[in-house]
């Protein structure tokens, strides 16, 4: 049996998320109380649902028992996997805006913003536990397909995700490492290569003739490498590796995807992703 827990913000997606899930054959149930869990979990398992999806958030009576609950479901040889759901609070407030509903936590002493902020603070150590998406600037369909990603990955390997981004699109809430590109040479000047991104072969020529470009891959390879070990060893479900330059069309492309080549030869779930080349 595999339970499939999403959580995260207010206005994040959870209920698309859910939906999805749904879409998927998954057995889903919204805003359980959480130490509830456990037990409709072996419920579930008993009457063989194979594939459970719950939702939970700063609603659900005892919220900061989740951790030790996911824990519990576990010890029954359930497999459990969180996804933490999280966006920028203007993203937020723009979608509470559009629907025109209330903020769990708004009340006459709190703005929309304090709200949010609020509830991001209360929610951070599950954060912490889960698969983490940052749905800020991405679309119904990535988000889909980045829950069917993750649905797929084994609960007991360390996932490792790389991400291209541009600086001027925001900064993925989602990333446990950014490192900023932005120093070198971009063939964004280029007229011929302009256009093109950090997957077309006439941008890794373009790279391949600055040692400088080489170094920067070769540094942060390094660095992965040397700390991968100790990340694994403290039990956790993923780490994600994002890459920045400007537009998140060249640069960051580029380097991210000689990352993920490098990590597929490893033993690690490696994932790829390029926020801004998606859209």
């Amino acid at each position: 049996m595999q339970v499939i827990i999403i959580s995260g913000l207010s206005g994040s997606g959870k209920s698309i998320a859910l939906n999805a899930l749904e879409d998927d054959g998954f057995y889903c149930i919204d805003n359980l109380p959480v130490t509830l869990l456990s037990n409709i979990s072996r419920h579930l398992d008993h009457e063989h649902q194979d594939k459970v999806a719950i939702s939970v958030d700063i609603r659900s009576i005892d919220i900061e028992k989740l951790p030790q609950v996911i824990k519990e479901i576990e010890s029954s040889s359930i497999k459990t996997k969180l996804i933490y759901l999280e966006s920028s609070t203007e993203s937020i407030v723009r979608r509470f805006g559009e629907t025109r509903r209330k903020h769990p936590l708004f009340n006459e002493k709190l703005s929309l913003s304090e709200a949010i902020e609020k509830e991001r603070v209360m929610l951070a150590p599950l954060s912490e536990i889960g698969y983490k998406i940052d749905t800020s600037n991405i679309t119904v369909y990535i988000l889909k397909a980045i829950l069917s990603e993750l649905i797929q990955l084994k609960e007991d390997h360390l996932a490792l995700q790389f991400s291209s981004f541009g600086y001027k699109f925001g900064i993925p809430l989602d990333a446990d490492f950014i490192f900023d590109v932005r120093c070198l040479p971009n063939p964004h000047y280029e007229a011929h290569l302009k256009d093109l991104t950090g997957i077309d072969k006439p941008i890794a020529e373009f790279f391949q003739t600055y040692k400088e470009v080489e170094k920067m891959y070769l540094d942060i390879n390094y660095f992965i490498t040397e700390w991968l070990g100790v990340f694994k060893k403290d039990q956790r479900h993923s780490l994600h590796v994002a890459i920045g330059c400007t537009g998140g069309k060249h640069r960051s492309v580029y380097i991210a995807n000689k990352l993920f080549k490098n990590f597929s030869n490893s033993k690690s779930q490696v994932i790829i992703r390029h926020r801004d080349i998606n859209y």
